[in-house]
Order: C-alpha cells, then sequence, then structure tokens
C-alpha cells in the first residue's frame, strides 16, 4: 500500500504528519496478505519510535488493542478505521458504525465508503457534523471520482484530517488527491465552517481547469470559498441534494446545461432564449438563478480573433452576414448559435440532433456526414461546441482537413489541449484559428463576478488561464497558477 499524507484541518499546526505506511490486509483494501503477528510487531515498533497515528482495522482492534494495553504512548494516536469499497450505507447505519468503533477504545474513528452517486457524500457529512456535536474525533471520506468532494472539504463539516498521497500515480486509495493539491490548489488550510462552495457540475469533469482558476481567484480576493469537482450523474437530485445556502453556486457543463434551465427558479431572460444555462447561483432566499456565460465569451473570442487577423475600420459585427457553421446541438451549441445569430451570421448547425436546435434557430440543420462535402460558398466560419478531440482523445477531430478548406475562421471549444488536431489541421489549411481557451476565460471572467459580485481584471485573469493551459509561456513574466493575483 502506498504511503500517503494526512492533512490535517487548519487548526493543526502541522500541514502533513509524518507519513507512514499502513498494513492494511487485502479484506480492508490494501496489500497485506500474511500473519496478523507481524504486522502488530510492526505497528507496535512504529508507536516505539514515535509515530503520531497507527491505523488498525476495526475487524482486528479488540485484539490489538489487549497487545498494546499500557504499552501505547501518550502521543500516540490510534485510529480504528472501517473500509467499504462498495456502497455508503444509511447515515443511521453510519452512526451505528461509529459507535461499535468507539466501543473499541479507538482515540479516533475513521470510516470510508465508496459513492455511487455524489449525494452519497452528503450521508458522511452528516455524520461529520454529528460527530464534531458529540465531540467525536473522525475521519470521513467518501471514496472514487464521485466522492471526491469529501476529501477536499472535509474540514468544512468538522473531519478531523484527510489524506493527500506524496505524489501523482503514488494514490493509496481511489481518487485521492496529491497533498501538494489539497495545500496548493483547493487551500485546505483555510477551510472552515463558514467556506462558501462553488464548483463545476459536469461528467466528465476531472479535465476540466476550472477548480484552480476559480480558487486562485478566490484567494486573489480574499474570499473565504473553495471550487471544487462535481461528478455529477443527476443534476436535480444533485442540487435537492446540496440545498443549503453554503453551496453557493455553480458553473455547469457538459451535459447538464440543458437539464440545468429546468432545475432553476429562475433563469435570465437570455439563458432561456438559449435553452441552455452554465451558471447557478443560489440566492440567499435558496432560489437558484440560471445564467449564460458562454455566449458571450465565445463569440467575442471569434470576433476579436477576426479582427486582429482581418482588421477592418467598421463597428459592425465581424460575424454580420457571414455563414456560420455549429457543429454540436448541445448546451455549447446552442450558445454559440444564438450568439452568432444575434451578431447578424447565417447559421448552420451539424449534428446527429441538429434539426431540433435548427427549427429552434430558423437554421438549416446538416448531419456530420454531409457536412464534409458542404462548401457554398469560401471563407465561412466553423465553430465546434463538441467534445470530440477532448483529450485523452486528441487525435479526434468532428471535420476532415479537405473539407477545412472552405473555412476562413475555425473555432474550437475544446481547450484540453489548447491546440486541437481540428486547430492544428485548420491553421495548415489558412484558416484564423480561435482557440477555446479563450472562450473558458471570458466564461469564466462572467462566471467569477456572478460568484462574487466583484469585478474582474481582464489581463491578469487572462495571464493566470495561460499559466494552466501553458505554464512555459509564463516564465519570466512572475505570473504562476499560484501567485497571479487579479
Amino acid at each position: 500500500m502506498s504511503a500517503s499524507a494526512m492533512v490535517p484541518p487548519a487548526a493543526a499546526a502541522a500541514v502533513a504528519a509524518r507519513p507512514s505506511r499502513t498494513t492494511l490486509l487485502c479484506w480492508e483494501g490494501g496489500e497485506y496478505e500474511g500473519d496478523d503477528e507481524p504486522r502488530f510487531e510492526a505497528l507496535m515498533l512504529a508507536m516505539e519510535m514515535g509515530a503520531e497515528y497507527v491505523d488498525i482495522e476495526l475487524k482486528v482492534a479488540d485484539k490489538f488493542m489487549k497487545l498494546i494495553s499500557g504499552k501505547k504512548p501518550e502521543t500516540c494516536k490510534l485510529i480504528v478505521s472501517s473500509h467499504n469499497f462498495e456502497n455508503t450505507p444509511s447515515a443511521e447505519e453510519l452512526r451505528n458504525l461509529v459507535a461499535e468503533i468507539q466501543a473499541t477504545g479507538a482515540d479516533i474513528v475513521k470510516i470510508a465508503t465508496t459513492a455511487t452517486e455524489i449525494v452519497d457524500v452528503a450521508k458522511m457529512f452528516q455524520i461529520l457534523v454529528h460527530c464534531q456535536e458529540k465531540q467525536v474525533p473522525i475521519i470521513g471520506l467518501v471514496m472514487n471520482d464521485r466522492g471526491f468532494i469529501s476529501r477536499v472539504l472535509c474540514p468544512k463539516f468538522g473531519g478531523y484530517l484527510t489524506f493527500g498521497s506524496l505524489e501523482k500515480g503514488k494514490e493509496s486509495a481511489p481518487a485521492q488527491p496529491t497533498a501538494t493539491d489539497l495545500i496548493n490548489v483547493y487551500n485546505i488550510r483555510q477551510i472552515g465552517p463558514d467556506t462558501k462552495v462553488f464548483g463545476i457540475i459536469g461528467k466528465p469533469v476531472g479535465h476540466s481547469k476550472s477548480p484552480i482558476l476559480h480558487n486562485e481567484a478566490f484567494r486573489s480576493v480574499g474570499l473565504n470559498a473553495v471550487y471544487v469537482p462535481f461528478l455529477v450523474d443527476d443534476l436535480a437530485n444533485f442540487l435537492s441534494t446540496y440545498s443549503s445556502p453554503e453551496f453557493a453556486g455553480f458553473s455547469c457543463t457538459i451535459p447538464h446545461k440543458e437539464a440545468a434551465v429546468r432545475c432553476c427558479d429562475e433563469v435570465d431572460p437570455i439563458a432561456k432564449d438559449i435553452g441552455a444555462v452554465n451558471t447557478i447561483i443560489r440566492k440567499p432566499n435558496g432560489k437558484l438563478v440560471g445564467y449564460n456565460t458562454d455566449y458571450v465569451g465565445a463569440i467575442s473570442a471569434i470576433e476579436d480573433g477576426i479582427r486582429a487577423s482581418q482588421p477592418t475600420v467598421t463597428t459592425t459585427s465581424p460575424l454580420d452576414g457571414r455563414l456560420f457553421v455549429v457543429i454540436g446541438a448541445g448546451g455549447a451549441g446552442k450558445a454559440l448559435a444564438y450568439g452568432a445569430k444575434e451578431k447578424g451570421a447565417r447559421v448552420v448547425i451539424a449534428n446527429p440532433r441538429a434539426q431540433e436546435l435548427g427549427n429552434l434557430l430558423g437554421a438549416p440543420a446538416l448531419t456530420l456526414a454531409e457536412l464534409e462535402n458542404y462548401h457554398p460558398e469560401e471563407g465561412m466560419i466553423l465553430a465546434n461546441t463538441t467534445a470530440i478531440g477532448m483529450h485523452p482523445n486528441v487525435n479526434e477531430t468532428p471535420l476532415s482537413k479537405q473539407a477545412l478548406k472552405s473555412y476562413a475562421v475555425v473555432f474550437d471549444a475544446v481547450y484540453t489541449p489548447k491546440e486541437t488536431r481540428l486547430l492544428r489541421e485548420a491553421a495548415e489549411c489558412g484558416a484564423t484559428v480561435v482557440s477555446g481557451l479563450e472562450m473558458f476565460i471570458r466564461q469564466a471572467m462572467g462566471q467569477f463576478e456572478h460568484f462574487t459580485g466583484m469585478p474582474v481584471v481582464d489581463c491578469e485573469f487572462r495571464a493566470l488561464a495561460n499559466s494552466l493551459v501553458n505554464p512555459d509561456a509564463m516564465k519570466g513574466t512572475g505570473i504562476t497558477a499560484h501567485k497571479a493575483r487579479l
């Protein structure tokens, strides 16, 4: 089993306790397959040598307690743990488990369960609060990607400590973050009961740079808030489960932008017209209000890209009158199509669901196969709003290089990687290319203002975002992912 650093909450003097190997048996998720006696001896030796914590499984706790009776140093805390790799039991079952572990004489209760959906974590948060009220030290974590938020938010709900791996790839449990990310990205030492929670709702969500960007932005303005990734299957269930005011706002990405319109109590008129919400704010009265910052972020990025490569003196939009082809009919596709039409472009939709969106906007609709041979005029604009080409599928592209020769401008909403195959081949064909990073930056700026009510400084927000995607480009500027100030 890999060593991991134990990261206590803000009140603790140390950032991480001395890492030590815990010899968990295979039935507790570890790798030890031997007899109890040798590992008990190893744990007792660790106590004698000054280990701050020793972790023993509930199933053998009584046996170990008899062995160490009268021998455990005062400075060593005994953690008695239970690991469930199947699911997360009910709150009542978890309370009973806490009582069972306490009865062994444990200094600290540790329960690790597995999330089948993200709402399972709410049950663990309830137990953390219950134990805090009863003054019972507890480590309560929920494993796998859907349980990730338990590892970051546990200090807010009274968790004794959390675990971080010493380096990426050396995790001792599924979806365990690194200690470095816990401290530098999530600012875990500052998380407490009054910390507001924001985050990005999506599926997938692990690729997003939003947590790094928004957490640094929050830190720069002194806001007591944290931004986390929420891997969500059912949006309505998620929002109703995490309904307290402390869950104050959310970014919304694939595939939940359209469902978000139905889940919000109020929807901004533009977001309603688009039919997609990418920003949700919880008002003090508990009502959820939906906005869309995608359309402004993407359309302004494309307009500025065109103006930079094709300077003009006109005050009208460079999209006015041009043929604008949108690949994708999801939330981002709707936002791009809406924004382009508002700017006077002639919009064409390409996607298996294209007809539905085309009818909504009064725009022609094509399949991707038809798009391959679609070139009614030169100088067209192409906008990909699908996930085609996103990491790790970086060799995929929605349109062949041959078909790209009819386009003067190509935009790709994908920003991981910054240069997708689509953009690379479009540039080789002579097109002006606009990275999805620009849309990411601009829509995130709008979200930050909704989240905080504060204005954002464009150049500094942009410098931070660029440093996340391309750190080498920022060398010599004095700006890093943990140093930029808005």
